[in-house]
């Protein structure tokens, strides 16, 4: 962890030295239930016989974000997951200067859907005087 934490404090001082501030950060917990066996029929070894797995129900939550204007690299993530069931957003800032965000959902009975949404940002051009 105070690995982690040194390297952190050498990028933000970098960046600092150059002149502008960026930061990024992320975030995951998982929350998995306890193993339990698993018979799959059909996957041992030519002979018929049964294999036995592990199977934990999967359940997490993650997030991340980035944000450096100097280089216009912003964009964050947060997604959840609990069983089959997945749940999430992004959002991010693309180079034509507008801002994509994405809600999305998944699981076994439904499949995948995503609900994509553009946002723009008007950018006022520099006037130069000659």
């Amino acid at each position: 962890m105070s690995f982690k934490i040194l390297c952190f404090a050498a990028f933000a001082t970098v960046a600092v030295a150059h002149g502008h501030v960026a930061y990024s950060s992320q975030h995951v917990s998982r929350h998995d239930g306890h193993p339990h066996i698993v018979h799959v029929h059909g996957h041992g070894h030519g002979h018929g016989h049964g294999h036995i797995d592990y199977h934990a129900h999967p359940k997490y939550n993650f997030e991340y974000m980035v944000n450096d204007k100097h280089t216009g690299d912003i964009k964050s993530q947060h997604e959840s997951r609990d069983g089959d069931v997945v749940k999430g957003y992004y959002s991010l800032h693309q180079p034509d200067g507008s801002v994509r965000s994405v809600h999305y959902h998944g699981d076994h009975h439904t499949g995948f859907h995503a609900d994509v949404k553009y946002g723009v940002h008007h950018i006022v051009p520099k006037k130069h005087h000659y």
